[in-house]
């Protein structure tokens, strides 16, 4: 099969054609049926469906698992062989009896691991799967179960990307389809085996040699046994039948014959054919049917005289007239040995018995036609198994498009469980847990939209309840003389229940979510062990569409509370016409108006009352030409700078106030060292962005506490890693896609998406452990010589600046820094007391009770701030002057620490004590001025414009 074909859905051999949704008639899937299920799944759950040889089962497994799982290496699948033997005819490779792998597989749980010992791999999947893994590889083993008998029948070794929440629900129901489609290969290996090299007929032909037979005889057999062969030519097994049994009525001089064959299981007889006639529907009866099974199981003929005189009527019944004589023959299989049917002939002619020689003559048939008569009836089973696949095909394509309302979507499993079953009525019940009730709100007759007249059932009563108790399929032939069943409802209905199939529906944790039962079968006396295994297959579907149907609802009804909880925090954060106005009304303030030295590194943003920070950054954006070069409409730029002011919260460091320092360094960086030289304008433009977006609406809480708290945020965002920063970006792109103010709403599509992809990467690099990371990529960067043409370059610097902006607090004179400190403190002990309240142990610089501040502050200048600085200052020497002050407030707090003799901070949250000698010296001179208010440090009515 190629991989187009694979694709489409087609099998090689003409069996069935499966229509993707934009080849189909019907309308293509609307985008919340895309979003229930993808169409890979569907593709890959298609492909499991229609194979039927391990050969196509090893390629779906292994095309399934690579689509599904786009990141995946390698796929090794091993099938089961005999009683413990896994198998991959990949190289070959057996897996080990005993070792890692092996153990996992017994545990019967799909595993991740970093990695898995390179002795139990074939060599060609080592480099993809042995341990160690890189950090963002793993090493995914899933075993597939044989749920009857609770083993692996086949195990899939992935080597891919760590598994998401979404992975993770893909897998289960791959899981699923792909144990039916195993076990459904088994069945039809085991009924389709060529038989091995045997005893040819004329060996066997010689082995009757010793009874009392003339040649004479021999070779009339033989003439006729070879024009009977020469007739054997039908695909349909009751044709072959018929020309069997006309032959063996010839030879035997009997009235009827017939072949009882013997199920795969063992478990039954049945005849398709009596006489000359094709029965309307199959005869079955227990294999331990009198002497029948004695006859099976010993392999020994029998006659009239060795059965009961019940089962003398019984058979006659069969036939339809009475019985004098019988002969039973057993005919084996020539491949196995065992018995496969059982040849009778009845009534011989002229009131005799039979004879030894018609006995010999039986066997002499089955000989040279037991072969042909088995492959045919495995051929008709696997022809009958098509028919079964493609039944189950459209089944679920028909559910998994009523996916929106659960309702409809059990009146269809209704109609095609009706339909699969040939069944008179169908009634599906939920399982309602919190009432422990069996629920039927729908009926053939429709859907009960009125609660009051839904019909409710304990759920550990009757045929249903005892279904949806034990998780176990009942098939009951005579529903009047089960015990369970209740026939008051027949009674007065007048309807006659003849027999029922009531099946479970389990949900992806094999847990019983429903039950379905089928009353009367309409072509046959009972449902038959084949309507018991299409009903298996059909509650697996059943269970799938009802578990996303129910999900499909939950997450309908999380979409409407996150749109109304997105309509009231835009309501809350929304930009009046008015406030956009009155900051446009006197035009953009030169930055020269706002301070003299408002371009210089000694400069202090929080100096300036909160109030005029929005006409700062307007003013900032002027300065830079970054409105006229890219043609920036000021009433969305100032709509934006609002917006994004009020997307801050206000925890005691991480607000607005902060964010507006950071912009206003980043400004200073372009004024001062000319990053123009250094940088693209578009890369300018978004650094400056980012710096204003950077913490929006940042809790006062780091990503190890959004982790630990299960936060809403960790459920988003903690499988990628830097949960707030993600946050963050995801807030500015929300605000630009707010109305009225993105400012990037003239750019091209292609520097759109850069400016994007550029504001993604600046902002999760305010992750401190972003920038240790590449550290040292920075510094060999500095060592090596900067490349402006470098993309690669371009990128680390830009992150680089970011960190250098993000704690550009620590550049500035010691009051500001140690009021900083205060502010953060104060945050990092409110984090501490929320982990001590959740019986978390904060980290030192978080508890109150243990935090050290002049120690902490001194580490983190010399650990983190002075080394982006000193690294600053080798690519650009006008940053020299930030390194030397960054260096001076570090000997400022070794200088004050010995006032220092307390844990966290004092109680009136206050570090003005250290101010003292820092006053004295300044006294003197031996300080510049640092006599700025500091917004967001100080009360307000210390607050002010800086003069």
């Amino acid at each position: 099969m190629t991989a187009l074909e694979r694709k489409k859905g087609k099998d090689l051999r003409g069996q069935q054609v499966f229509l993707r949704p934009e080849e189909s008639s019907a309308p293509a899937l609307t985008t919340r049926q895309s979003t229930t299920l993808s169409e890979q799944l569907q593709d890959a759950l298609l492909r499991l469906a229609a194979v039927v040889d391990a050969r196509s089962l090893r390629v779906a497994l292994r095309d399934s698992v690579q689509e599904l799982l786009p990141s995946t290496e390698c796929v090794c699948v091993y099938m089961l062989e005999g009683e413990s033997r896994l198998l991959s005819d990949d190289l070959p490779h057996e897996l080990p009896q005993e070792g890692k792998i092996r153990n996992i597989a017994d545990q019967l749980k799909r595993c991740q691991c970093p990695g898995l010992p390179s002795s139990e791999l074939p060599e060609k999947y080592r480099i993809c799967l042995a341990a160690p893994l890189p950090a963002h590889r793993r090493a995914v083993v899933i075993p597939i179960l044989d749920q009857k008998q609770s083993k692996a029948i086949a195990v899939l070794l992935v080597g891919c990307n760590p598994l998401s929440d979404q992975d993770e629900l893909h897998l289960n129901m791959l899981e699923k389809h792909a144990s039916v489609a195993c076990v459904r290969v088994q069945v039809v290996q085991t009924s389709y085996q060529r038989p091995p090299l045997s005893p040819s007929p004329i060996q066997s032909h010689n082995a009757l040699l010793h009874l009392n037979v003339s040649d004479q005889d021999y070779c009339e057999l033989d003439r006729n046994i070879l024009q009977l062969c020469g007739e054997l030519y039908d695909l349909d097994a009751a044709s072959l039948q018929l020309k069997v049994i006309n032959y063996l009525q010839q030879q035997t001089q009997s009235q009827c014959c017939c072949l009882l064959l013997v199920s795969e299981d063992n478990h039954q007889l049945f005849c398709q054919v009596v006489g000359d006639k094709v029965l309307e529907e199959e005869i079955s009866f227990p294999l331990m049917f009198g002497r029948f099974g004695q006859v099976v199981e010993k392999k020994k003929s029998i006659t009239l005289q060795d059965i009961s005189a019940e089962e003398r009527r019984q058979l006659s019944s069969m036939l339809g007239c009475e019985i004098s004589s019988m002969l039973c023959v057993p005919v084996a299989s020539r491949a196995t040995g065992q018995v496969v049917a059982l040849a009778c002939a009845f009534n011989k002619q002229g009131g005799q018995r039979h004879t030894e020689a018609d006995e010999h003559a039986i066997q002499h048939c089955f000989c040279y036609t037991s072969t042909v008569l088995t492959s045919t009836l495995a051929f008709q089973k696997e022809q009958k198994l098509k028919v079964e696949c493609q039944a189950l095909l459209q089944v679920a394509k028909n559910l998994f498009t009523h996916l929106d309302d659960v309702s409809v979507l059990l009146q269809e499993i209704i109609v095609e469980a009706r339909n699969l079953s040939d069944a008179e009525i169908c009634s599906v019940f939920l399982l309602d847990r919190v009432s422990h009730e069996l629920v039927a709100k729908v009926f053939d007759g429709g859907v009960v939209s009125d609660e009051e007249k839904e019909f409710r059932i304990p759920a550990d009563q009757g045929i249903a309840g005892h279904v949806a108790t034990t998780g176990q399929i009942l098939n009951i032939k005579d529903a009047y003389s089960h015990p369970l069943f209740y026939r008051g409802v027949d009674d007065s209905t007048g309807f006659k229940t003849r027999n029922i199939l009531c099946f479970p529906i389990k949900d992806e944790n094999n847990e019983v979510i429903g039950v379905a039962e089928l009353v009367n079968k309409m072509n046959g006396p009972w449902f038959n062990r084949f309507d018991e295994d299409l009903a298996t297959a059909f509650s697996i579907y059943c269970g799938i569409s009802i578990a996303h149907s129910l999900l499909y609802k939950k997450v309908h009804e999380a979409q409407f509370r996150s749109h109304l909880a997105n309509e009231m925090m835009k309501y809350h954060m929304k930009v009046s016409e008015e406030e956009v106005s009155k900051l446009l009304v006197t035009g953009i303030e030169p930055v020269k108006e706002i301070y003299p030295c408002f371009a210089e590194f000694t400069y202090t943003p929080r100096s300036l009352p909160d109030d005029t920070t929005p006409m700062c950054i307007l003013s900032m954006f002027e300065d830079m030409g970054f409105i006229n070069t890219y043609k920036i409409d000021l009433h969305t730029l100032a709509r934006f700078c609002l917006m994004v002011k009020k997307g801050y919260r206000d925890p005691p460091y991480h607000n607005w106030m902060h964010a507006f320092s950071v912009s206003h360094f980043c400004y200073l960086l372009y004024k001062n060292l000319g990053l123009s030289n250094y940088l693209e304008d578009i890369e300018i433009l978004a650094l400056f962005v980012s710096c204003m977006c950077h913490d929006l609406d940042h809790r006062g809480t780091n990503n190890s506490f959004q982790v630990a708290s299960q936060s809403v945020l960790a459920a988003l965002y903690s499988s990628e890693g830097s949960v707030m920063e993600r946050h963050h970006f995801a807030q500015a792109i929300a605000i630009l896609n707010t109305s009225g103010c993105n400012i990037f709403e003239k750019f091209s599509r292609k520097d759109y998406q850069r400016m994007l992809d550029l504001m993604r990467d600046i902002i999760l690099a305010t992750d401190l452990a972003h920038h240790l990371r590449i550290f040292k990529d920075l510094q060999k960067m500095a060592d090596d010589g900067y490349n402006p043409k470098s993309r690669t370059h371009r990128s680390m610097l830009l992150c680089l600046l970011m960190t250098s902006c993000d704690l550009s607090d620590q550049t500035k004179g010691w009051k500001t820094t140690r009021k900083i400190a205060e502010l953060i403190y104060k945050e990092f002990f409110s984090q501490g007391d929320l982990e001590k309240a959740m019986g978390n142990r904060p980290s030192e610089m978080m508890d109150r009770e243990k935090a050290y501040i002049p120690e902490l502050q001194i580490s983190f200048m010399e650990h983190i701030a002075m080394p982006i600085y000193k690294l600053l200052s080798e690519l650009f020497p006008g940053a020299t002057e930030l390194y030397e002050r960054v260096a001076a407030n570090r000997e400022q707090w070794t200088k004050v620490s010995h006032k220092f003799t307390i844990r966290g901070l004092p109680s009136n949250n206050s570090l003005d004590f250290l101010d003292q000698e820092y006053e004295l010296l300044q006294s003197q001179g031996a300080f510049g001025s640092d006599d700025h208010c500091l917004n967001g440090c100080l009360d307000d009515a210390e607050g002010g414009r800086g003069q």
